[in-house]
């Protein structure tokens, strides 16, 4: 995982995530993830690209490590990872998400920390699966779909936990833009030199205040507990052990 300058464009910060298998949301995966929000803060960019790395942008948390961790453990691991959600959704200048692959779940979550997202065309798939693992979606999640999607997608995307095409999600407003392989990443910078264009202060000032209401929001939730009685449940145990053991195999 790297922040690469592309000087080219202007101001612009490029981030290669490239973190393991699919990109999966282990600790070291956050850690790093977070590490690299700050660097972008601490740059002189104007604006920063955010991408993985094959046909991956980030199939969502590591599960096989996080099956057998008991409730405090997983608690622990959940508020660091919306620290680092909240990190890029935090970042006072424009953030343009160029998902160049699988966008699942946890991945889905990270697009949806971005002002835009350009999604490859083909194949990906892109979505929020919880709900077919039996788990919620905690209020990070809710709170940043509903900035992106009109309610009429709510139901599909998180209700039913449906994963979508590129042209299903440019459809129901959860992208923006759906691009060739070899033209995400340089549509997803162009979006991002003309957003990088404003002033930074103002830039940061504005997401300010349309965030605001979904960042109080995110607040008031403390602890992920009733999402922690939904991952521990019977069912959500039964689903998730089976999906653990396809990914084994």
């Amino acid at each position: 995982m790297r922040l690469v300058r592309t000087d080219s464009l202007g101001p612009i910060a490029l981030v290669e995530l490239e973190g393991g298998r699919a990109n999966a949301m282990s600790l070291e995966f956050l850690t790093r993830l977070q590490a690299l929000a700050a660097e972008v803060l601490a740059s002189d960019a104007s604006a920063v690209v955010l991408t993985g790395y094959q046909r991956f942008f980030s199939a969502g948390l590591d599960l096989p490590s996080l099956l057998g961790l008991e409730r405090d453990a997983l608690r622990s691991f959940m508020l660091g990872w919306q620290q680092a959600m909240l990190a890029w959704f935090d970042l006072p200048l424009p953030v343009v998400a160029a998902l160049n692959g699988h966008a699942i779940a946890g991945g889905c979550v990270l697009g949806l920390m971005a002002d835009v997202r350009v999604m490859v065309d083909g194949g990906a798939k892109i979505g929020l699966s919880e709900a077919q693992l039996g788990i919620g979606l905690p209020s990070v999640v809710t709170e940043a779909l509903r900035l992106v999607v009109p309610p009429a997608a709510l139901p599909a995307l998180a209700l039913e936990g449906r994963l979508v095409t590129p042209t299903e999600a440019l459809a129901l407003g959860l992208v923006d833009a759906v691009a060739p392989a070899d033209e995400v990443v340089p549509q997803a910078l162009a979006r991002a030199r003309v957003l990088g264009a404003q002033p930074r202060l103002a830039t940061g000032h504005i997401k300010t205040q349309l965030r605001r209401a979904a960042r109080e929001a995110i607040a008031r939730e403390s602890g992920f507990e009733g999402w922690l009685d939904t991952w521990f449940s019977a069912p959500a145990q039964r689903l998730l052990s089976e999906a653990v053991a396809r990914l084994k195999k």
